[in-house]
């Protein structure tokens, strides 16, 4: 897919961050948009601000974990827009605990954002991308999927599910002629609310991490804005990459995960005990 122009692109989680920027790139190379988020005002701010720029925009609040809704929505937007091109699979939460302290009900919780959200996604859209002649699917994960951190364990794991789902989904496309690609993304630290929206478990405190500290400086280590986030990822799209890694501390960690693949723990185990000191 070279061009965006006159193409439509669903994105979830597009009331900040990664898909608000996503969506305004997009509107700015001629792109219609199907948006959805959870947050109704933040997802009102990017619809209203993508049609100043003259193209077609829809906007839905959908829960990513509901499948039905998922569903309902895709068949909505292809139907309003005459048919979908793209699907961003975006949206997802955070999570700071442990894995033994942490809750069931908490894992569950960002499983369904960050991993079925994706799934929901990427089935509800993809008769839409292989009807149109013309599709991609983007499956939002992470650099840790690339790497494991201490008091990140649901997440790590839940982003991981993300990077083999999507990989495997592509080289099924790929075995089946299907006109659709599809791509995992890998962002490293992007200035979005992520962290302040996050939930955090007491049982970090096993680790000798403040909960809240712990917050605060996660977000210190936001590095990359979301704009120059989304012009990466867009980039990618358009030369059919695999794999794309997002900001320059996710080229770091995808060098030290594949210089030290086993190793790399205990460069991680200290940084987080020099962090705690």
């Amino acid at each position: 897919m070279k061009s965006f122009s006159r193409k439509v692109a669903a994105v979830t989680g597009a009331g900040s961050g990664i898909g608000r920027a996503l969506s305004m790139d997009l509107a700015r190379r001629g792109c219609d948009l199907a948006l959805a988020d959870v947050d109704e005002g933040g997802l009102a701010g990017t619809v209203e601000a993508a049609r100043r720029l003259g193209v077609k925009v829809s906007g839905t609040r959908v829960d990513v974990a509901e499948r039905e809704a998922v569903h309902a929505w895709a068949d909505q937007a292809a139907a309003e827009h005459g048919g979908v091109n793209l699907i961003f699979n975006n949206a997802g939460v955070a999570l700071g605990s442990t894995i033994e302290g942490g809750g069931y009900e908490d894992f569950e919780w960002l499983f369904r954002i960050n991993f079925w959200g994706v799934v929901n996604g990427t089935k509800a859209f993809l008769p839409h991308l292989k009807s149109s002649g013309e599709g991609h699917v983007v499956n939002v994960s992470s650099v840790f999927a690339l790497i494991s951190v201490p008091g990140q364990g649901a997440y790590n794991a839940s982003k991981s599910a993300v990077r083999g789902f999507t990989e495997a989904l592509r080289m099924e496309l790929e075995l089946s002629g299907a006109p659709v690609s599809a791509t995992s993304v890998h962002p490293g630290g992007i200035k979005t609310n992520v962290a302040r929206s996050a939930r955090s478990d007491e049982s970090l405190r096993s680790l000798g991490v403040d909960p809240e500290e712990s917050r605060k400086n996660f977000e210190k280590l936001f590095i990359t804005e979301p704009e120059k986030a989304a012009q990466t990822i867009l980039c990618a799209v358009q030369k059919d990459k695999r794999r794309v890694l997002v900001g320059p501390d996710a080229y770091v960690i995808d060098g030290l995960a594949r210089l030290l693949p086993g190793a790399y723990q205990t460069v991680v185990k200290k940084l987080v005990m020099r962090s705690m000191r």
